[in-house]
């Protein structure tokens, strides 16, 4: 039987866009608003920018709502957390994931902004992006869901905190994604509020894991907490080894509101100083590419021969 806790948070969500795969589970699809934007002919996310990824043929997905932290710069609500569930099966989530889309997408059928052909192209998506909400290592059929996606043709991006790096070492997506939120363990505890002792020493272990493979560190930057010694987070990047570095801006968006204030946001200019400050400390890393709407900045390593591409 599902907890009425569970019920509050499956039905605040279904109220925000969410489709779920399962009446008694959350692994969910929700279509980003770059997505629909794309898919009435606007602007593409950053990743097409920077990663040549279409944003209307991109599933953005989650196999767990559960989250090991609560970062205070983290949209989604605390209130409304997921501490059970059932787990999908990787194949359950490869056969729904395109009709789950198709049902987020349908009433776009119908707008005079949506053309028949990019209409078609959205329900026949190339691409899942696992990170949605919530931290999918800790789902345990991570590994073979993304390669369940992979053999089916999908572009795979997985978004993790860092704190599994047993899963993400298993784990063989297109591109996978790391977080590094604070230059250090003092500034990343009480920014990130990890549930578990001995966090911050697993996502170095995870961060080690990126230079044998297509990668990038992500970097949330908060005006006033973490935004400081930039040679402490170059000497994370260089160390990690990872293809791509993105800087990018805290948004005062969802339930971050409660935790955090408008003042935290940083403006584009702001995150560019930074990165350039960051660049100055880095040997391997470069600015590549920037894009001010989404207030990233992208760095990328200049040294790659020993990368798969």
């Amino acid at each position: 039987m599902r907890s009425p806790r569970c019920e509050d948070a499956r039905g605040a969500l279904r109220k925000q866009g969410y489709q779920f795969f399962s009446p008694d589970a959350t692994a969910a699809v929700k279509p980003c608003m770059w997505n629909k934007r794309a898919l009435k002919g606007g602007d593409m996310c950053y990743k097409h920018q920077f990663y040549g990824i279409e944003s209307h043929r991109c599933v953005q997905m989650t196999p767990t709502l559960r989250c090991n932290q609560r970062c205070l710069f983290c949209w989604r609500s605390f209130e409304h957390d997921v501490s059970a569930e059932r787990e999908c099966t990787p194949a359950e989530i490869l056969g729904r994931v395109r009709d789950l889309q198709k049902r987020a997408l349908s009433g776009y059928k119908v707008s005079q902004y949506v053309t028949g052909d990019r209409f078609a192209e959205a329900l026949d998506p190339t691409m899942v992006a696992i990170s949605l909400s919530g931290e999918p290592t800790l789902y345990s059929g991570l590994p073979e869901m993304i390669d369940l996606f992979n053999a089916e043709g999908f572009t795979t991006f997985l978004v993790s905190n860092g704190t599994r790096p047993d899963v993400l070492a298993r784990c063989r997506p297109f591109q996978t994604y790391v977080s590094l939120d604070a230059p250090d363990e003092e500034t990343y505890l009480p920014l990130c509020n990890p549930e578990e002792e001995g966090s911050w020493e697993r996502i170095q272990q995870s961060l080690g894991l990126l230079s044998g493979r297509r990668s990038a560190v992500r970097t949330t930057l908060v005006k006033g907490i973490n935004d400081i010694d930039p040679a402490g987070y170059a000497a994370q990047y260089e160390a990690s080894g990872a293809r791509f570095i993105e800087i990018k801006g805290y948004m005062y968006l969802g339930y971050s509101r409660n935790r955090l204030s408008r003042e935290n946001m940083p403006e584009h200019e702001e995150i560019r100083r930074f990165a350039e400050e960051v660049a100055g400390h880095c040997t391997r890393y470069r600015i590549a590419d920037e894009s001010p709407i989404s207030r990233v900045v992208l760095m990328e390593r200049t040294e790659r021969g020993d990368e798969t591409e």
